[in-house]
């Protein structure tokens, strides 16, 4: 189960708003599954509107700022702009980090955006519980 903090729900839909129509993503940061700071990240995929990466040299510097805020990673988050939230081929192809939940939200139906959460281990998918 993951908790995400409902200000931090907030924070990761507006910045799906804002990068549509490409996709966004960030990393959730926190202790025991529970969120504590959300970051936002620059996608340099250059297929962006249909897939996302994360500029390594930005990610290891954000990693090496939630060691030394004594937080772990615990999630990383993308949008899906006009798809369902449930992971790609390739977004199981880039989950690198199997302790983390990979956290996607959906922005098929503008006015409700769907946000769904998955562990994805050795190319295996299971949906995980969200609660805020």
């Amino acid at each position: 189960m993951l908790f995400i903090d409902q200000k931090h729900l907030a924070e990761i839909i507006a910045h799906a708003r804002a990068g549509n129509p490409a996709e966004v993503c960030g990393i959730l940061a926190g202790l025991n599954s529970r969120t504590k700071e959300v970051y936002r990240m620059i996608n340099v995929s250059e297929e962006a509107s249909e897939s996302y990466f994360m500029d390594p040299k930005e990610q290891l510097k954000v990693m090496k700022k939630i060691r030394g805020r004594g937080l772990e990673l615990i999630g990383i988050y993308h949008s899906h702009p006009v798809s369902d939230p449930y992971p790609s081929a390739r977004d199981v192809e880039l989950a690198f980090y199997p302790e983390a939940s990979y956290v996607i939200i959906s922005l098929q139906k503008k006015d409700r955006p769907q946000i769904r959460a998955f562990r994805i281990v050795e190319g295996k998918i299971e949906e995980e519980e969200i609660k805020s």
